[in-house]
């Protein structure tokens, strides 16, 4: 079990509540916050910042928390409206603080987070390169003898000579 410490005088009380029902479900879920941080969305610092009352947790944090925990998600979540109102630093810890994680895990929801969302990301990158490339060599101009028309029946080479042979007459 892990031994908080006490937190800040300046804490709203509001918050103070938010923080401390955090704190409970944590426990309740046995995990340590490296366990946490691998369940989660959340680095195991984002989340000793939340349990320790130095930074607003997100509300998605707390959801998954509470989801966690299986802990009463409404109950929760009014404590987090209050605390947000009455929060001193006023909005939540941005989502770039969000650590990236194994491959196989996934955040709430089934979304990728950490490397899935890199490795989403990188595949994103090279079909877009991949398209940009052959739009480029599509609009690119052709050289003078490069002219190729397609017709039925070959009507014309690359050279613009008759493909057909003399000897055959047309039908």
């Amino acid at each position: 079990m892990t031994r908080w410490q006490p937190l800040p005088a300046t804490l709203p009380r509001e918050a103070r509540h938010l923080v401390e029902q955090l704190r409970v479900l944590k426990g309740r879920t046995g995990l340590s916050l490296a366990g946490l941080a691998r369940r989660t969305a959340y680095s195991k610092s984002s989340w000793q910042r939340y349990l320790s009352g130095d930074r607003m947790p997100p509300r998605a944090a707390a959801q998954v928390l509470c989801r966690l925990a299986g802990g009463d998600q409404a109950r929760v979540l009014a404590l987090w409206e209050l605390a947000e109102q009455a929060w001193p630093q006023g909005a939540p810890e941005p989502v770039a603080d969000l650590v990236a994680r194994p491959p196989e895990s996934a955040g709430p929801l089934g979304v990728p987070t950490g490397r899935g969302r890199w490795r989403i990301a990188a595949v994103a990158a090279s079909v877009l390169a991949a398209v940009l490339a052959a739009g480029l060599l599509w609009a690119l101009p052709r050289r003078a003898g490069d002219t190729v028309v397609a017709r039925p029946h070959g009507a014309l080479s690359r050279a613009g000579r008759s493909t057909r042979s003399s000897r055959n007459p047309c039908p």
